[in-house]
């Protein structure tokens, strides 16, 4: 089983719609995919259709003894795609877990029950640091953290994001474990503008393969395109709605861009995920044979 947490100090960076495009391209790629949504405003937990909801969600999952996973566990409209929802209306699970001797290590023992149900885990976490946040990063084989190509959400990372996973190596050191490696996903890219390229450049150079912070950049780009958006008002993934380059276009396809980034984060999956065809007029999914990965800390 493969943990990902979708993790930026700031807010606006496309977090949540990242993190549905992926679990969705993996739910049709074959795969048995759990979302988490431990953002307390829940956008994560309405992208996609429910066919089942649970009672419960996020905060049985963290504050309570659950046994029964079906209590928290919603189906979606997607095949082999199950969420956990935010329910956590009144904010308190901050406190609790502020409170717990656990708090920050809450998440890892937890998701240890769901590796028999499920392939992959994808966490959304909010926009602000937190100790969800931290839990979430201290849960992961890896962390995905989208980045607008603008000069104020970069300084924002290397402020918040990169200096938050910084201290929690310093604290990982006195315990059992790790904080998995980070991966930059520059996203809403756009060509029309110099000041985003060099942004970006100036990202992809501080973050070389050979540097030592246990941070690199993805090297396919998520492009800003308006089929995000009609993807989301019809609760699909964007594979689904964009499948094939328009004409005349230069980017590629949203779905070939997806498809890139989600062989990078997942390489040993890269061959089911490359099989995906989703035609606007109702093709099947490609469907690859799954390969359970242990989540090992």
């Amino acid at each position: 089983m493969r943990v990902s947490a979708t993790v930026c100090s700031k807010g606006g960076v496309g977090k949540t719609t990242v993190t549905a495009n992926l679990g969705g391209l993996l739910a049709d790629a074959g795969f048995r995919v759990l979302l988490i949504d431990l953002d307390s405003q829940p956008t994560f937990s309405s992208y996609y259709e429910l066919s089942h909801p649970a009672p419960g969600g996020v905060y049985e999952l963290l504050a309570t003894e659950l046994i029964d996973l079906d209590r928290i566990i919603s189906r979606t409209s997607l095949t082999n795609l199950d969420i956990i929802v935010s329910n956590d209306h009144r904010n308190q699970l901050q406190q609790l877990l502020l409170n717990a001797p656990n708090g920050r290590f809450r998440l890892i023992g937890l998701l240890d029950r769901f590796a028999d149900r499920y392939d992959a885990i994808l966490i959304d976490t909010q926009g602000a640091r937190s100790i969800l946040l931290e839990m979430a990063v201290l849960a992961a084989n890896h962390i995905v953290s989208p980045i607008v190509p603008e000069l104020l959400t970069a300084r924002e990372f290397v402020r918040g994001t990169q200096g938050m996973l910084n201290e929690l190596r310093e604290l990982a050191k006195y315990t059992r474990f790790a904080v998995p490696p980070a991966l930059i996903l520059l996203n809403k890219m756009t060509d029309r503008l110099t000041d985003a390229r060099e942004i970006a450049d100036s990202i992809r150079c501080m973050f070389a393969e050979e540097n030592d912070t246990g941070i690199r950049v993805l090297e396919t780009p998520l492009v800003n395109l308006s089929a995000y958006r009609t993807a989301a008002l019809k609760s699909q993934p964007v594979h689904r709605i964009e499948p094939r380059k328009p004409s005349g276009r230069k980017a590629p396809a949203c779905a070939d861009q997806l498809k890139a980034v989600a062989s990078a984060l997942y390489p040993e999956w890269a061959d089911a995920i490359a099989v995906v065809d989703m035609t606007q007029g109702g093709g099947q999914p490609g469907t690859g044979k799954r390969q359970g990965v242990t989540h090992v800390h």
